[in-house]
């Protein structure tokens, strides 16, 4: 079968990786000079399906006041005139009960827990290489509240077998040496070890390289429409022509909206963006060895090879990508609070990406109601944790076999 993936990050080429290792023509096309240059390019380097969670939570719109008007919050709304905003704000708001918390955060720790097994085989199948580490997510509480609060996650854990340490301080020193020289300023933790770090983007760009030799990366190619007959998906309008399919499979994070929305399919995908830096360490006793998920902040604080990357921030502000220097402001005062002296804050670079959340917090996997088309986008923060078995489900979908974990519920249909 002629398969067209739409989505050269980490999303879409996963997906072209195991739709050509199912025996498919597969043909990658992305607007960029190259795999992983947008979202995927600096993201916070967590592979974490210990840490999947839905954003909508019952306690969020009470929190949603504190952060913005916290001097290092982790939230940032810039109002538009945007009805697309505001629809996906209330489909947001309606998700946060803890009843429907719960429903959500029970589709994504599946999926979660079977891509980073699957990411585990690919590994161990190719020898890929891309800074990886497999030493677990910290997830630090500075306060006891935090502590106490954490018992509905622990419940879901237990329920999908998600190994987890509930941590006191010096369990936390335990696990990053480098937290000593603060210990005053946490209480405890809660510790995924199933949880792992590397870098996404060489992640990425190494995957298509072992791809390449049976599946078609074009770059630079911009996306116009996706053709169809009224029944079924034929082919896509590109800026070299047309390029007829079999199957498409839209993996454009963010944009995948705007591109089938003149198919009258409604996706409730939007853009929320993040930032990041990345420091040179100085000091490697003072470093973090994994990632420290700094809760109170929403910063992930993560070791990748000889390098720091510290990622979070969530700004509501559609699809501008200007960096912004006042968000920069929380991810230097959470590395410096916690691991100061470990990184070359002078040396730091700077960035920003879309990930594209859905109001519920699953990802959207699976086929639509027109033929041969099929959405594998709205993985939020977990592209990365996601995306292998994302993948890899997506292709057995497509191949018409029955998938090793259950999707049903992860449809548009859903909504």
């Amino acid at each position: 079968m002629k398969v067209v993936v739409l989505g050269g990050g980490v999303i879409g080429v996963t997906s072209a990786y195991y739709l050509a290792k199912a025996g498919h023509d597969v043909t990658v096309l992305d607007r960029q000079s190259g795999p992983a240059m947008e979202t995927s390019f600096a993201n916070a380097g967590q592979v974490s399906p210990g840490y999947a969670s839905p954003w909508a939570n019952q306690g969020v719109p009470l929190k949603a006041v504190k952060w913005l008007l916290m001097k290092h919050g982790p939230l940032a709304v810039r109002p538009r005139l945007d009805p697309t905003m505001w629809s996906w704000l209330m489909q947001m708001l309606r998700n946060c009960t803890a009843a429907r918390y719960a429903v959500n955060k029970g589709r994504m720790v599946p999926l979660a827990e079977y891509s980073r097994d699957c990411l585990q085989a690919l590994r161990a199948e190719t020898g890929i290489a891309y800074d990886e580490r497999s030493r677990g997510t910290l997830q630090l509480f500075r306060t006891q509240k935090q502590v106490d609060g954490v018992g509905g996650d622990i419940d879901v854990l237990k329920q999908y077998g998600v190994r987890h340490e509930l941590l006191d301080r010096d369990g936390c020193v335990s696990a990053e040496p480098a937290l000593a020289n603060v210990r005053e300023k946490f209480v405890g933790g809660l510790r995924l070890p199933g949880d792992e770090t590397g870098n996404c983007q060489v992640f990425t760009s190494n995957l298509a390289a072992l791809a390449a030799a049976s599946v078609d990366f074009r770059y630079g190619v911009t996306v116009s429409g996706v053709l169809h007959d009224g029944r079924r998906a034929t082919g896509v309008a590109t800026s070299e022509g047309v390029i007829d399919a079999d199957a498409i499979v839209v993996a454009f994070g963010s944009y995948s909206p705007a591109l089938v929305r003149p198919l009258g399919l409604r996706l409730p995908v939007y853009p929320v963006k993040g930032y990041s830096i990345t420091l040179p360490i100085a000091d490697e006793a003072r470093a973090p060895v994994s990632t420290v998920m700094d809760e109170t902040y929403k910063i992930a604080i993560t070791r990748l090879g000889s390098s720091i990357r510290v990622g979070g921030t969530a700004e509501i502000a559609g699809y501008d990508l200007s960096l912004r220097p006042g968000r920069r402001g929380p991810l230097d005062f959470s590395v410096g609070d916690l691991f100061g002296g470990g990184g070359q804050m002078d040396k730091a670079t700077f960035w920003c990406g879309l990930r594209p959340m859905t109001p519920d917090g699953p990802p959207i996997v699976g086929g639509t109601r027109i033929g041969g088309l099929y959405l594998n986008t709205g993985h939020g923060t977990l592209g990365w944790t996601m995306a292998c078995g994302s993948a890899r489900v997506l292709a057995d979908l497509i191949s018409g076999q029955t998938p090793d974990v259950d999707v049903s519920e992860l449809g548009l249909q859903r909504y």
